[in-house]
């Protein structure tokens, strides 16, 4: 199974589509920006946009290419509609009429004819906080708090630590989605990443029943970094610092691998110590795009993904019999 969102999550589970077709991913429900921002305020409902990308990778790799099409297709103009991606709507139009987001999602795979599973981290729409350095021009050092997803992932600021809470509830912890938690339980192996981590990869360890889960889950855990920094989010961060902001959010969570594009790691020896502190061992592949910059190759990846479980053979083949989620 994968933990993440947005574009990050789409190259995992992309990738991991090549090893097994049993891959569940679990998505974050923070994004209060573009046509899930709108859908959520005028609607209340979960934030679709993660979940439809999630949706999309899983349709082109199942050879649903017009679905995965369709599904981030965005309308123009200038009306209403303008901005509103396919798949947000007709997942918001689920979320409605069935009244339960993971009957929706399910109910969503069926019509699509994907063999992969989807469900939100939480049931309910939550709200990150992020503590910022660098706000203000009189004492840079001094921390000031924001507010949603997109600020955090825009801010000019440094990002130190974030929050996670229901819309509206800062006094409560979010809840987990009870079948995304009974799915990391029951998983033989769960990636983290790559993604913004902030605001994609962090949340998932913010929720206690899923970050529980994590813990006492007996599948093997892998962490996927990022290929180069994020501005605002995470400028200036070495592959290592990751890692770190990723020990001090949970840091009694140990991983197993953590996977690295060798040509964007400047000290294999300093991330391999990071890794360490975590558990795990660093495995560092050429895992980039060759032409796009900053996308993975998912054939790449697929294989740095088989050498961090151990597998031999290659493709889907030696995946048979095991409940890769």
């Amino acid at each position: 199974m994968a933990l993440g969102g947005g574009h990050g999550l789409h190259a995992t589970l992309t990738a991991l589509r090549r090893v097994t077709s049993q891959v569940t991913a679990v998505v974050t429900v923070a994004d209060d920006g573009g046509s899930s921002g709108r859908l959520r305020r005028e609607l209340g409902l979960l934030p679709p946009g993660d979940l439809r990308q999630a949706f999309a990778a899983f349709a082109a790799e199942d050879g649903g290419t017009l679905w995965a099409e369709v599904f981030q297709h965005r309308f123009g103009g200038d009306g209403a509609l303008a901005g509103h991606a396919v798949g947000n709507l007709l997942l918001a139009g689920l979320f409605e009429v069935l009244g339960d987001p993971v009957a929706a999602l399910d109910e969503a795979s069926r019509l699509m004819g994907i063999s992969g599973r989807v469900l939100p981290m939480s049931p309910e729409p939550l709200e990150i906080q992020g503590e910022v350095s660098g706000l203000d021009a009189e004492n840079p050092e001094a921390l000031r708090r924001i507010r949603g997803q997109v600020a955090v992932a825009t801010t000019p600021g440094q990002v130190h630590r974030i929050s996670l809470h229901p819309t509206g509830q800062a006094d409560r912890p979010p809840r987990g989605c009870p079948e995304a938690i009974e799915a990391v339980l029951g998983a033989d192996v769960v990636f983290l990443g790559p993604g913004s981590w902030f605001t994609s990869v962090l949340p998932h360890l913010l929720v206690p029943d899923l970050h529980d889960a994590l813990l006492r889950t007996e599948a093997t855990k892998v962490v996927i970094l990022n290929l180069i920094p994020q501005p605002g989010e995470t400028a200036g961060f070495s592959p290592e610092k990751h890692l770190d902001v990723l020990f001090e959010h949970a840091p009694e969570l140990r991983v197993d691998a953590v996977i690295a594009d060798r040509d964007s790691v400047p000290s294999p020896a300093r991330l391999r110590d990071a890794a360490g502190e975590l558990g795990a061992r660093a495995l560092l592949g050429a895992v980039a795009d060759p032409v796009v910059t900053g996308r993975h190759d998912p054939d790449a990846l697929a294989g740095c993904m088989r050498d961090a479980l151990g597998l031999t053979g290659g493709g889907a083949e030696g995946m048979e019999g095991q409940r890769w989620r």
